[in-house]
């Protein structure tokens, strides 16, 4: 039979008859599967290795060994049988669906994957290549008890990996997802495994696995419908209007779509898919939907021009597809580049002389001006005269996002909360403080400039663009202030002219100077495994050199005094007098002024999806001196220790 071929992408899906394994190939054995094993990073943030057949980190061969094929069956296995029976209720036949970024190894690791859920008694719905908050929200509709997602995010595209989640919209907890590894690696250990697995995929009734794959098409169209309302659901702007009734966002349209209330002006996006899985998502109907023009380069599947990660270079292109829509479009003032899974999109902006890229605290921080305004402005959020708010409010971010969001939450009443790194801490978090009675719009991991709206539970671009896009656009009209207005009040920052630009509004954002998470100065890579070793030894250096170095840091910046914070899962850890309290979390040390105020800190975290640890420096003002000088003194603790 001939390979299948998804319709809307041309790109092959797999043939039914052709078996993945046969028992007889090369490199299928103890030896190979123990090594393919051993290069994986299993965790709550997804399930990581190269799976490009070459090895190599940059591969873009389509196919993966043998070995990793025996590791997608098993994971296949695992969550088939978590879905049957580790849940009360669940069904004997769970339903799951599947979907994956662009990356060339995707079709390989999903053709033995719905192998494997088949001969496990699953029934399947397979969306083929989809963007991660699209399978989210499809699975919210209830069309499955779970999902797996592959994808390895923004690593390099010879990587790739898998990610799991239930139909609440969100992955697995570190709770949920342990149990799992171990289960996993047990299985994998297994002297047997190997014919084991043979059997098990050669038990995928053919005829049902070709009905899945020719369904793709009608099973996408499914995933887009239920993406595209949930967006709108979630980015609705209710203003009252005169007769008290809601108005939101259209639901439906084109470039001549009524506007939401108070848009004011016309805007145009520019969008680098650089070959990602949104690609097929909703971006351009979603955004001229809105009356929003809309322009996009590198929109096909799997072309991928530059790296994947949108950071530093990799922004170059949508900057220079920015500044040369500027001479026949006026109107084109922001861009963004989306990672593979498009979760994630890091924005550009025009500055009035040039394109321009916005650094991931940076975007967040805007996106926390305009939502915490938004909680204002639809009354959601109720404030005093003063700007106090009268209802408990909160942001919740993870241990590296700069304290400027401490700053902006409060102008605004609301507090801030702290997880360890990792989508699923931060999402457990927030949705842990919406039961204890708090209001959490946004959340998200700042350090990377990804923002999640209640009710979603991922990180989304749409989101994070029209963020920035009611700041710019819903400006005062009559008595009815706009979003950066109320938010000059509340921060003290005095009367907006009309006429303001993104510039004007990032001017406006308290001063922080942050190390950029992707800089090559965040990164080091030590040799020691024993968290708590290295961290008892950094805080044996640290209390020594702060001795050395306090008098110099109270003259040069007024620091005086210092604490250090943990960040463990969804736990925050205050003051601990142990290093070693923080684990494999996240250990950020805190810097305080005379009057106790803190002013700036340095944090690190062995990376739970790369072979790196991670630092970082944030500081409070625009004087980047103090920021090098904690930046190069966290790295030479780090390295001391590890030594």
């Amino acid at each position: 039979m001939a390979l299948i071929r998804c319709p809307d992408s041309g790109l092959a899906i797999a043939d039914p008859l052709a078996l993945p394994l046969t028992g007889g190939e090369p490199g299928l054995d103890r030896e190979h599967l123990d090594r393919a094993l051993a290069g994986m990073i299993l965790s709550a943030s997804g399930w990581r290795g190269i799976f490009a057949e070459d090895g190599g980190e940059e591969g873009r061969g389509e196919g993966i060994a043998p070995a990793h094929r025996i590791l997608a069956a098993l994971a296949a296995r695992v969550f088939a049988r978590y879905l049957r029976g580790a849940r009360p209720g669940s069904p004997l036949k769970p339903r799951v669906i599947l979907g994956m970024d662009t990356r060339p190894t995707g079709p390989a690791i999903a053709d033995v994957m719905c192998r494997a859920f088949l001969a496990e008694g699953c029934a399947l719905r397979f969306a083929f290549i989809t963007a991660a908050p699209e399978i989210m929200a499809y699975a919210r509709t209830g069309a499955g008890e779970g999902f797996v997602y592959i994808s390895a995010s923004h690593n390099p595209i010879g990587h790739n990996g898998l990610k799991f989640g239930l139909n609440d919209g969100g992955v697995l907890p570190a709770s949920a997802i342990q149990p799992l590894i171990e289960e996993f690696r047990a299985l994998a250990g297994d002297p047997a495994i190997i014919p084991q697995t043979l059997a098990l995929l050669g038990r995928a009734d053919a005829s049902e696995l070709e009905r899945i794959y020719t369904g793709v098409a009608a099973v996408k169209a499914e995933a887009s419908g239920a993406y595209l309302a949930f967006v709108r659901e979630t980015a609705s702007l209710p203003i009252k209007g005169r007769e008290g009734k809601d108005q939101g966002l259209p639901s439906a349209g084109g470039p001549e779509a009524p506007r939401p209330p108070l848009l004011t002006g016309r805007l145009a996006l520019a969008a680098d898919f650089n070959g990602s899985a949104r690609t097929r998502s909703i971006d351009r109907e979603f955004f001229t939907s809105l009356g929003l023009g809309f322009y996009g380069i590198n929109d096909r599947p799997r072309e991928i021009v530059h790296r994947i990660v949108p950071e530093g270079e990799a922004l170059e292109p949508c900057i220079r597809l920015l500044e040369s829509l500027r001479e026949r479009d006026p109107s084109a003032l922001l861009g963004y580049v989306p990672d593979c899974d498009g979760d994630r999109g890091n924005l550009v902006f025009w500055d009035g002389q040039q394109g321009r890229p916005l650094d991931g605290q940076e975007v967040f921080a805007l996106a926390c001006v305009s939502e915490l305004a938004h909680l204002v402005i639809t009354g959601e959020l109720r404030c005093d005269a003063q700007g106090k708010a009268l209802d408990k409010a909160a942001v919740v971010v993870n241990g590296p996002t700069s304290l400027r969001v401490d700053r902006i939450a409060a102008a605004f009443g609301a507090e801030v909360f702290r997880a360890e790194v990792g989508e699923a801490n931060v999402v457990g978090l927030a949705r842990k403080l919406r039961e204890a009675g708090y209001l959490v719009r946004i959340f998200g991991e700042g350090a990377a400039g990804g923002i999640i709206i209640h009710p979603s539970a991922v990180r989304d671009p749409i989101h994070t663009v029209l963020s920035l896009v009611k700041l710019l656009t819903l400006r005062r009209k009559g008595e009815q202030e706009g979003f950066f207005e109320l938010w000059c009040r509340l921060s003290g920052r005095g009367e907006v002219r009309g006429d303001f630009s993104l510039t004007d509004i990032i001017a406006a954002l308290p001063p922080f100077v942050t190390t950029n998470a992707y800089a090559p100065e965040a990164l080091l890579r030590i040799k020691t495994t024993d968290p708590d070793r290295l961290k008892d030894r950094y805080q044996e250096i640290f209390l020594r050199e702060w001795e050395d170095r306090k008098e110099g840091f109270r003259s040069r910046y007024g620091i005086t005094a210092w604490r250090a914070d943990a960040y463990v899962g969804m736990e925050e850890k205050r003051g601990i007098s142990r290093f070693s309290e923080a684990g494999r979390g996240g250990l950020k040390v805190l810097f305080a002024d005379g009057t106790g105020e803190i002013r700036a800190c340095m944090w690190m975290r062995p990376s739970g999806t790369e072979p790196v640890f991670r630092v970082m420096a944030d500081v409070e003002g625009s004087d980047r001196r103090m920021e090098r000088e904690l930046i190069e003194w966290q790295r030479h603790l780090v390295v001391q220790a590890d030594e």
